[in-house]
C-alpha cells in the first residue's frame, strides 16, 4: 500500500515513537508534531491514517484541526497546545491557540 506521507514525515514519526517523547507520552497520542520553531507542524489525524505537513498559520492547518476536533479530540489537542506554548513559550503556540478559539474548534 502506498503512503501520502513524505519520507521526511515518516522518519519523523518513526523517530519519535522510538524516543517515547515527540508523538506519545504515557501511551497519549500526540497529534500536533512542531516543526521550524512554531511556524510548521507535522498533524496527525487519526481519522484519516494521514500525517500532513502545515504552515502554523494556514486556513489549512485551521481545517484539518477541525476535522479532528470534530472527531471528538479537541480537549486534547487544546491541552497539546498549551504544553507546546509552556515548553516553547516563543514558538507561538499561544497564538494558534487563539486563532482556532476565534474560529470555533473547541466550541461545543
Amino acid at each position: 500500500m502506498a503512503s501520502n506521507t513524505s519520507k521526511t514525515a515518516r522518519a519523523s514519526v518513526r523517530a519519535g515513537e522510538a524516543k517515547g517523547g515527540a508523538l506519545s507520552v504515557l501511551g497519549e497520542f500526540k497529534y500536533i508534531i512542531p516543526l521550524n520553531n512554531g511556524k510548521h507542524a507535522y498533524v496527525r489525524n487519526l481519522t484519516n491514517g494521514k500525517t500532513v505537513h502545515l504552515s502554523t498559520s494556514s486556513d489549512a492547518f485551521v481545517e484539518e484541526i477541525r476535522v479532528l476536533a470534530g472527531a471528538g479530540h479537541a480537549t486534547k489537542i487544546r491541552a497539546e497546545l498549551v504544553a507546546l506554548n509552556s515548553s516553547h513559550p516563543g514558538h507561538g503556540w499561544d497564538a494558534t491557540e487563539k486563532r482556532l478559539a476565534e474560529a470555533g474548534i473547541f466550541e461545543g
